[in-house]
């Protein structure tokens, strides 16, 4: 089982608490942005593109710690920008274990190996080590050679340290089913505890505009990649989520349902959009209007999101609606293959990307950017 037990049933336990308590809209995870700053500069991501006086910026752990206890959700995924690049993030990670947080600190581990020394391996502690795919693939996402490997030698001493790892991949239009398969062999064989897996959502901010997939070509790109099913893969998050991404389940965005807190506070709506903030967590839930989001509400920044930030919760909400939801889950954990004839037709394909874009020309422009936030 790629979740530990101990977390599966603090997870559970939650759900079925805001269930008793007839809560209908409750966090799951809390997305703590303690900085924007980042080592890389990749195509896909809205935030290295704020000004030089924004990225220079940190959360305080005191803001952190008062914006977990507000939310309260069992889990805090602390995305960025880059967290290990943060000047406190040892006392932030420790502050949160202390409260028994399920930690995911989201790391290109380009810094791991150098920071390990700053943590302590803990059950309430993971790694998630963003990879998108295999050596080529991933160092062209990132913009950056070498980046893979580096990557790689970071996860191995986290292993070697007794940390838990996962690793989180951002999918986008163009990606090789065959590749992102081989993939998954890969990252099994380093000894994982399990893998992640987003389509990519389009930050206005972003400067790849043109990989951004649709909702028709996720559900095919995922269908391709997740049927027909190793039983090596593991994958840390529900899987119910996944079926989502291969089309088999048609769900609603669940907004509220990992919201953000940044240096900016608590953002509106959600971890992808940006309409405003809120200064507390109270304030976020009572005064959103949640009916402008989500594909239903029509609002074309929602029309093509598929992304785990929208929907995973949603997903978790499923499993404890109903018998039929526990069982769907129990199902599809312990019956993983999914044999698909017309899925495994797909690899055969050759992949064929709505549009051609080089990221690497926009190397040389960022790296100015880059050096300006580190000074």
């Amino acid at each position: 089982m790629p979740v530990p037990i101990s977390q599966a049933w603090t997870v559970a336990r939650y759900v079925l608490k805001q269930k008793l308590e007839g809560r209908k809209q409750y966090p799951l995870v809390l997305m703590l942005e303690p900085l924007y700053r980042c080592n890389l500069a990749c195509a896909g991501c809205g935030k290295i593109q704020y000004p030089a006086h924004v990225l220079k910026r940190e959360l305080s752990p005191e803001e952190c710690f008062k914006a977990a206890d507000e939310c309260g959700a069992p889990m805090v995924s602390i995305p960025g920008g880059e967290p290990l690049m943060h000047s406190h993030i040892e006392k932030i990670v420790e502050g949160l274990v202390a409260r028994k947080k399920y930690i995911y600190l989201c790391t290109n581990a380009l810094l791991l190996k150098e920071k390990l020394h700053l943590f302590q391996p803990s059950k309430y502690l993971t790694f998630s080590v963003h990879m998108d795919g295999q050596k080529e693939h991933h160092d062209f996402s990132v913009c950056r050679e070498g980046g893979y490997e580096l990557a790689m030698e970071g996860i191995r001493e986290a292993l070697k340290g007794g940390f838990r790892v996962t690793t989180n991949t951002t999918l986008f239009d163009g990606a090789d089913p065959n590749s992102v398969r081989a993939f998954f062999d890969e990252m099994m064989a380093l000894g994982v505890e399990g893998m992640m897996l987003s389509p990519g959502y389009s930050y206005d901010k972003a400067p790849d505009q043109k990989h951004f997939l649709g909702r028709a070509r996720t559900r095919r790109l995922f269908r391709a990649m997740l049927a027909n099913r190793k039983a090596t893969w593991q994958f840390n998050q529900s899987p119910m989520f996944l079926e989502f991404l291969m089309g088999k389940r048609d769900f609603k965005c669940t907004p509220w349902g990992m919201p953000t807190y940044s240096i900016f506070g608590w953002q509106k709506p959600c971890y992808l959009l940006q309409d405003g903030y809120a200064d507390t967590f109270k304030e976020l839930m009572a005064e959103t209007e949640w009916a402008n989001y989500g594909t239903e509400s029509g609002n074309p920044k929602c029309a093509n999101c598929m992304v785990h930030s929208g929907y995973e919760a949603t997903a978790v909400d499923y499993t404890f609606s109903s018998l039929k939801g526990l069982w769907d889950t129990a199902k599809a954990t312990f019956s993983s293959n999914y044999p698909d004839a017309d899925a495994e037709a797909m690899l055969a394909e050759s992949v064929k990307p709505v549009h051609s874009y080089n990221p690497l020309v926009q190397i040389e422009a960022k790296s100015s950017k880059l050096e300006e936030t580190r000074a």
